[in-house]
């Protein structure tokens, strides 16, 4: 009888952790895929909310470039193409949970001169 009442008080603490966990975010498209400096792209994805994404870059590999992003919802973010951008670059989030992560997403948008 106890056993099983301590694997059950287990498994319920398990089940709350998981619970707890965001979802990772994720960007599926931008539109426009391109566009001049200052220019308005809007991200689509999905967990893209102000509690799990804390910031977004475009990167190039080597450059990182924080965006001015001027909408957030759970299902897109829009920003602002910055001035520094320039050619093909991935977009690249800051999570917001305890232990942040950059990660660096397969969507690319191409800067206009």
């Amino acid at each position: 009888m106890k056993i099983s009442l301590i694997a059950l008080v287990v498994a319920a603490g398990c089940l709350a952790g998981y619970a707890q966990q965001a979802a990772a975010p994720s960007i599926d498209t931008v539109n426009p895929p391109n566009g001049k400096v200052g220019a308005v792209i809007t991200a689509t994805g999905q967990n893209l909310q102000k509690d799990v994404v804390a910031k977004l870059y475009l990167t190039d590999g080597k450059n990182d470039i924080q965006v001015a992003v001027t909408e957030q919802t759970s299902t897109s973010i829009k920003f602002t193409i910055p001035d520094k951008a320039a050619g093909r670059m991935s977009l690249m989030i800051l999570t917001a949970d305890k232990d942040p992560k950059l990660m660096e997403l397969p969507v690319k948008v191409s800067v206009d001169n």
